[in-house]
Order: C-alpha cells, then sequence, then structure tokens
C-alpha cells in the first residue's frame, strides 16, 4: 500500500464491533475489516452460525464471536460487559443488527412492532452507551473513535415499502440519533455517522425478492446504478468513515443506494 494510501485508509491493528456481524450487510463489514487488519468482534444471536463465520474470514486481522440477543436490555448490557472485558479500547462500533417485518396497516402486530424497535433502535443506542469508556479510551489526538450506525435509504423516503412501518420509523430514528450523538460525542473525540444502504443482497432483500415473482428484476431496473450493491460497496463506505480519510466527517447519512433514492 501506498504511504497515502497506508495514511489516509488504513486501518491495522485497531478494534472493532459489529452487531449483526456474521450475516448480510454485517458480514460484509466484518470480512472487509478483517482484511484491513481489525481486530473485530462481531456480535450476533447464532452461536454456531457465529463460530462458523468467523472460522472463515482471512486476513491480516482477526476475529471473535461473541452470542448475545441484543433484543433484550439484558443481552445489550452483556454484550458490553463482554466487549469491555476483551478489548479495554474500541475504535469502531458498527450498530447494524436489526430486523424488518411488513403488512398492511391493518394486519401490523403490537409484538412485532415493539421486537423492532428494540433490536433496530434501543439496542443501537445503549451499546454505544455502555461502550462509550471503551471507545473514549481509544481517542487519539487527530484520531477520533467512530460510531457507524446502519440506517437504511428507505428512511430518506415517505414510500412505505409495502407496509414496513415498525422498520422504515426505527431507522428514520436512526438517522436523527446519529446526529444527535454526533452533536454530543464529537467534541470529546467520538464521531458518529450512518450509512443508508439501499438494496444489497442479504436474507432480508432475499426474502423480499422471493415473496414477489419478478420484483428483484424490477427493483434493479428502477435503480440508476443498475444493480444491487456489493461487498466492495459496503466495504469502502465502512472503511472510509473509519479511517483517517473520514475523521472530519461526524454526524452524517451517507445514502449508499446507487441513486435509487437520490435520482
Amino acid at each position: 500500500m501506498s504511504d497515502i494510501l497506508h495514511e489516509l485508509f488504513g486501518l491495522a491493528g485497531k478494534t472493532a464491533v459489529v452487531t449483526g456481524g456474521a450475516k448480510g450487510i454485517g458480514a460484509m463489514i466484518s470480512r472487509a475489516l478483517v482484511r484491513a487488519g481489525v481486530h473485530v468482534l462481531v456480535i450476533g444471536r447464532s452461536a454456531h452460525q457465529g463460530e462458523d463465520f468467523v472460522a472463515s474470514l482471512e486476513g491480516p486481522g482477526q476475529a471473535e464471536f461473541l452470542a448475545h440477543d441484543l433484543s433484550t436490555m439484558a443481552g445489550v448490557q452483556a454484550a458490553a460487559a463482554d466487549v469491555a472485558e476483551r478489548a479495554p479500547a474500541v475504535h469502531l462500533l458498527v450498530n447494524n443488527a436489526g430486523a424488518f417485518s411488513a403488512s398492511p396497516v391493518e394486519a401490523a402486530d403490537p409484538a412485532r412492532w415493539d421486537a423492532e424497535m428494540a433490536l433496530n433502535l434501543r439496542a443501537p443506542f445503549f451499546l454505544t452507551q455502555g461502550l462509550l469508556p471503551s471507545m473514549r479510551a481509544a481517542v487519539r489526538p487527530g484520531d477520533p473513535a467512530r460510531i457507524i450506525n446502519i440506517g437504511s435509504f428507505g428512511a430518506l423516503w415517505g414510500k412505505s415499502n409495502n407496509g414496513a412501518y415498525a422498520y422504515g420509523a426505527t431507522k428514520a430514528a436512526i438517522h436523527q440519533l446519529t446526529k444527535m450523538l454526533a452533536s454530543d460525542l464529537t467534541a470529546s473525540g467520538i464521531n458518529v455517522n450512518a450509512i443508508a444502504p439501499g438494496y444489497f443482497p442479504s436474507d432480508m432483500t432475499d426474502g423480499f425478492f422471493s415473496a414477489v415473482p419478478g420484483l428483484k428484476d424490477m427493483v434493479v431496473a428502477s435503480i440508476p446504478a443498475g444493480r444491487l450493491g456489493t461487498d466492495q460497496d459496503m466495504a469502502g463506505a465502512v472503511i472510509f468513515l473509519a479511517s483517517r480519510a473520514g475523521a472530519y466527517v461526524s454526524g452524517t447519512i451517507l445514502p449508499l443506494e446507487g441513486a435509487a433514492w437520490q435520482a
């Protein structure tokens, strides 16, 4: 790597926490960070799936899987304590874990609504709270610690996405929470940003597409870039925000959607 690329984008030796980091977009992020030389603590619910995933990762970095259920406050608190025990300094927290459902207004289920609010919104805030001491320990002059929240381009427009009311509301709240946390934490050396992905391959989008024949082709045709997002697209955005290149960026919502929302 040339000097300027290493100076601006190098992450080797840092420690990151990625929630929901063994599946979908989270797996893309974990994989990229290990390849960049980062020690990644992957948090998820399925120990078997998580252990298999981290064992498959290749690169100069390393990964550990931490089995915790972030849909409960007890799970969030246990995860924060586990991370603090393993890594006294956390340079990057990626709040990615989330759940999705959609239904007509008349069929919306209160229990499902509460579950999405808990995992998509409550967990990121209180995990951030719990990891603040570890993140403050990672701060260096000119090199802030970073929080990257995974929002959604679905929270940037008014469309219901076939009735994804709880999901859209939680992701819009994540965008607002990102700005509010940035206003409070940036001065102390913790930058907070969000990525608002469009359509990327994942269990969520696969289920979405398989439910409606021909929908995937229609969606791709509606994206000006002419394709779904890729691992490299997500990796590039995360590495930028986590590295020296993004050290002066805080409070930003970065759409990553091939102009599907912008156009």
